[in-house]
């Protein structure tokens, strides 16, 4: 059998990998960036002179932060990784793109 047509066993490896490394950086960046953005907005929100733009800025501040770190992330990753999973990383990329717009929820809960 050709080397470029045998199974390749590591895929699962791979993609657990991918996995954890996914969740540990999601987990870490929200964390970090909660506290960088804790300052901002109010954290009553069913307060009578809550106001818009106050929650305007921390989401703001947070979605560009944490766009900040995916693309640093991003270009580390694909420096360090070996060729063969470099395919994986913008799926990756993709998938944090998506979560980012989920962790406003837990921000402003």
């Amino acid at each position: 059998m050709a080397t470029d047509v045998q199974p390749n066993s590591d895929g699962s490896k791979a993609f657990l990998a991918g996995l954890a490394g996914f969740v540990a950086f999601e987990v870490l960046a929200y964390f970090l960036l909660s506290w960088v953005v804790s300052g901002l907005g109010e954290s009553n929100q069913f307060q009578p002179e809550n106001t818009i733009v106050r929650n305007w800025v921390k989401t703001t501040a947070f979605l560009l932060l944490h766009l900040a770190l995916m693309i640093a992330a991003l270009l580390v990753l694909s420096n360090m990784l070996p060729r063969q999973y470099r395919g994986q990383i913008m799926r990756w990329f993709l998938l944090s793109l998506v979560t980012m717009f989920f962790l406003l929820w837990p921000l402003f809960g």
